[in-house]
């Protein structure tokens, strides 16, 4: 079907040239020219003004998800922090007889929030707790050269509080400093132990058979060798990764991890939090 005539042209001309059917053909011509790309020019630009404002609607939409998040993060964290709730105050930690806390190797040289991060796990009543971060800074530092850690400083702990220190000591708080290097040192102690051990009962018998390592070989290796070590029930991640940042994956294998987000935003409510969310949870490993 042809485009209609434009008003213009229809108005300008007498009535008997319109019948003609060459002017009809260079109407439906000129219609084709001039009148489709006006059409669609409009037709792009409302399409164009309604998927601009859609955008900008769902831009508000997701800022303010994400205000009311952290404005609900901050009024959590505060009553966390205040103790108004009891349950916050005195929960079992029974299922946390190990805790794992990997920092980033670049937030681990800030020495001092490492040392305020135990004093808050000691004030809360955790025993046992291993240090990691992957280049080793830590196992480095003077500050962590001995596996026991001691203040006997006293005061209150505040999440805006940098120099907060707990009233508790934890002197008594067993620390485990680990790094990427023990992983690949231990991997490589324990296939060295599996080899040597495959070739002493492979030379006994006369029966040559396929070698198979189990799981249970592994862990028989990692603890002849001295790698092998407790398996954190919990493992709390500082850092921008969401990962274990390699972590011994063999001590890993029924731990729960949870990311808290950058070192210096670190919060002493967030691990309140995070400890009691623990405790509240049923494990099942299975018969």
């Amino acid at each position: 079907m042809s485009p209609p005539l434009p008003p213009l042209m229809l108005s300008l001309l007498p009535l008997q040239t319109l019948n003609k059917p060459w002017y009809r053909h260079l109407a439906n011509e000129f219609a084709r020219t001039f009148g489709s790309p006006f059409h669609r020019i409009q037709s792009s630009m409302i399409l164009k003004f309604i998927l601009g404002l859609f955008w900008y609607l769902l831009h508000i939409v997701v800022s303010l998800v994400h205000i009311w998040s952290y404005v609900i993060q901050q009024l959590r964290c505060y009553i966390i922090s205040s103790g108004l709730f009891a349950k916050y105050r005195n929960f079992s930690l029974s299922s946390l007889r190990y805790l794992a806390v990997v920092v980033d190797s670049q937030e681990a040289k800030h020495t001092a929030k490492i040392k305020q991060l135990l004093s808050w796990l000691s004030a809360i009543g955790v025993k046992h707790v291993a240090l990691y971060d992957a280049e080793g800074v830590l196992k480095k530092s003077n500050d962590f050269g001995q596996t026991r850690l001691r203040d006997q400083s006293a005061g209150t702990c505040l999440d805006g509080d940098v120099n907060c220190v707990t009233s508790r000591n934890f002197e008594e708080m067993s620390i485990e400093l680990l790094s990427f290097t023990d992983g690949k040192e231990g991997i490589a102690k324990a296939a060295s132990f599996l080899c040597s051990d495959h070739l002493k009962n492979d030379s006994d018998g006369c029966v040559r058979t396929e070698t198979l390592f189990t799981e249970a070989n592994m862990t028989k290796a990692l603890k002849a060798v001295g790698y092998y070590g407790p398996e954190p029930d919990l493992l709390l991640v500082y850092g921008l990764a969401r990962c274990h940042l390699g972590f011994p994956p063999w001590r890993l294998r029924y731990t729960e991890i949870m990311h808290m987000g950058p070192l210096k935003s670190m919060k002493y409510s967030a691990i309140v939090k995070a400890l009691y969310d623990f405790s509240k949870k049923y494990q099942n490993y299975g018969s």
